[in-house]
């Protein structure tokens, strides 16, 4: 019962109790920002399916629509706090509909002023609107044809007020907007920004068609890092050597293949058992998002293993040895020594062969 009261008044702290048997309790309830009273009688035994709850006028009209359903989760209610939790939820959710009901519907100059802009924008651009006309996503296409979308979500007082405009673009988006302005200003205004990403999408939608990327495995418009499989190392020595051979005039994937000396395995021509890509403890790929991208160095393993995975390895082994922040321990597949440094709650491996 301690706890309970305890509970209660961390809880709800204007809920005090009237009598030293805890049987009448007092005060307010919160919600959205306002204080309703109320006051809750129990019986001697406490238990809440004989219990009274009085409200005051302002909140009984506003729990008006929802008395059985209050009834009912005070015959269940296990204890006071519980019942008080339930009854806060039912609260917020009379206030959000209360509130709903009290906004006035659009005028109907709203809905005509909207279907002459769809009409003179063209009605091939249109591809969703709901049944109030609040939200309408309209289509576009880059100069290399590929196809986007702008969401765009209306207020009551269009165009009076400006719409809020959503698209997948890897940077912001917003929109010039005064009361003369229509929807015709937002798709102009979209291609413009279209036409200003045109390069950076060419680049990777390059790398997504010509390589095989690991990770995302379906990027979207937003996304500006791949993660792109290689089947040659060490890459340090080459990019170092042929930085020169930089040319702005090419396109990323062409100077990457000359700078690196190396052929990009595309996904097509390539199976996925040519790659070790398969976490070698927990036979997995994707560990809570990750991939396995440890490979140890030993030419005759480069098994992969997930960071984590080979962390908890190492650490288990009973051959494995601690030196302040650096583990040593022996690679699960070809017990070659491995090395493992956790830097900055980071956990960074590097496979070095110890003599």
């Amino acid at each position: 019962m301690a706890q309970t009261g305890a509970d209660l008044l961390r809880q709800f702290p204007l809920l005090l109790p009237q009598n030293r048997a805890k049987t009448v309790y007092e005060g307010f309830i919160s919600a959205q920002g306002r204080d309703f009273h109320l006051r809750i009688l129990l019986p001697e035994d406490l238990q809440l399916k004989n219990a009274r709850l009085l409200c005051s006028s302002q909140l009984k009209t506003i729990l008006n629509r929802y008395h059985q359903l209050v009834q009912q989760r005070m015959q269940h209610a296990p204890d006071l706090v519980s019942f008080m939790m339930e009854l806060k939820m039912i609260l917020e959710v009379a206030l959000k509909n209360r509130q709903e009901l009290c906004v006035l519907p659009p005028s109907s100059q709203f809905y005509s002023i909207l279907i002459e802009e769809i009409g003179a924008l063209g009605w091939d651009k249109l591809v969703y609107v709901d049944i109030c006309f609040s939200t309408i996503k309209l289509k576009a296409e880059d100069a290399s044809g590929r196809e986007h979308l702008i969401t765009v979500k209306l207020k009551a007082k269009y165009p009076a007020e400006s719409p809020d405009c959503f698209v997948d673009f890897p940077v912001p988006f917003s929109v010039s907007w005064t009361p003369q302005s229509s929807l015709i200003s937002i798709h102009s205004q979209f291609l413009a920004a279209l036409e200003s990403l045109k390069a950076f999408w060419d680049v990777m939608d390059e790398i997504d068609e010509k390589t095989w990327v690991l990770e995302p495995q379906k990027p979207t418009r937003s996304v500006t890092a791949r993660r792109i499989a290689l089947v040659v190392k060490p890459l340090g020595i080459k990019l170092s050597r042929n930085m020169h051979l930089w040319d702005p005039e090419c396109s990323l994937l062409q100077n990457l293949k000359d700078v690196l000396e190396i052929d990009f395995p595309a996904r097509t021509i390539i199976d996925k058992s040519d790659f070790t890509m398969d976490c070698g403890i927990c036979y997995a790929y994707q560990l809570d998002g990750a991939i396995p991208d440890q490979v140890c160095n030993n030419s005759q393993c480069g098994q992969s293993f997930h960071q984590v995975c080979l962390y908890e390895w190492l650490r288990g082994l009973l051959t494995s040895r601690h030196s302040f922040n650096i583990i040593f321990g022996e690679c699960p597949y070809c017990s070659k020594v491995s090395k493992l440094l956790i830097t900055f709650h980071k956990i960074f491996l590097e496979f070095s062969n110890v003599v």
